[in-house]
């Protein structure tokens, strides 16, 4: 059986919010936002997806969006970039993004 990918583009065109984590798997910063991310999701269940996108596996996309530095979380809606931001940061800030664009 083969198991259908939904392409990144097909992800950000959703008229629900997405957070992108762009993160790799040797980044500290990355692996302590990662029960803040996962809470997060768990609060805003239908309302917003977060995704993570390791940016050792995936080159061509971080750098297509100007990913310099990790975590970066890029909030898209119908495939526009609504929000970024850079580095370790608390729940009710990204969820106050997410909100904002829900």
């Amino acid at each position: 059986m083969t198991e259908k990918k939904t392409s990144f583009q097909d992800l950000i065109q959703s008229t629900t919010p997405v957070l992108v984590d762009f993160y790799a798997d040797w980044c500290g910063p990355c692996h302590a936002m990662n029960p803040v991310l996962k809470e997060l999701a768990g609060e805003m269940q239908e309302q917003a997806k977060i995704v993570k996108i390791d940016v050792d596996k995936n080159p061509g996309v971080a750098n297509y969006f100007g990913v310099q530095s990790i975590p970066t979380y890029i909030v898209f809606k119908e495939g526009e970039v609504k929000w970024r931001g850079a580095g370790v940061m608390p729940k009710h800030q990204l969820k106050q993004v997410l909100t904002q664009n829900v």
